[in-house]
């Protein structure tokens, strides 16, 4: 049962400050669950992230499938509930302020700036988590690749994942 308020807590915790969803914390969930609670390692938090990427719906399933792995279906939802609900309400409170502002510079400035942070925190959150997670320069290689190859061309993120799956399916990476 403490392991259970322990996740609820931390997790409600994140959640205020998860502007740019769930990618935005992922550095911070990694230390939380592999470094200081140790509830998985480091691959199964890149597995668990990898499959609510590949998963449709949102990207709050990694939180979910990490209750999963803590305490089973009931952490799962102790999770999922302590990740979305502290966001939620205050979302619903700032997008009601927002609506009631006379001003529409003041309304576009907001949200351009919630825009600009999320943007920032989910840039920040990748960068740190290929730090954590890149084992040897053959993955750096790939990461900068990626990110050039999404920058400056036209190709579909599919083409990207199939060369990441091929070169870990052969261990270069």
């Amino acid at each position: 049962m403490t392991v259970l308020l322990s996740l609820f807590l931390k997790l409600s915790a994140f959640s205020l400050v998860a502007f740019g969803g769930i990618n935005a914390l992922l550095p911070v969930l990694f230390d939380l669950s592999v470094t200081q609670e140790q509830w998985i390692n480091s691959q199964t938090f890149a597995d668990y992230f990898a499959i609510a990427q590949a998963a449709p719906g949102p990207n709050l399933m990694t939180v979910t499938l990490i209750g999963w792995h803590v305490s089973g279906v009931i952490g799962a939802v102790v999770a999922t509930l302590a990740i979305a609900w502290p966001s939620s309400i205050m979302i619903f409170f700032l997008q009601r302020y927002i609506r009631a502002m006379q001003n529409p510079r003041k309304q576009k400035a907001i949200q351009f700036a919630a825009g600009a942070l999320a943007v920032g925190l989910v840039l920040a959150s990748a960068w740190q988590i290929a730090l954590q997670i890149n084992q040897g320069y053959a993955a750096y290689f790939l990461s900068i690749a990626t990110i050039m190859v999404a920058v400056f061309t036209r190709w579909h993120p599919l083409y990207l994942i199939a060369l990441g799956a091929a070169l870990g399916i052969m261990g270069v990476i």
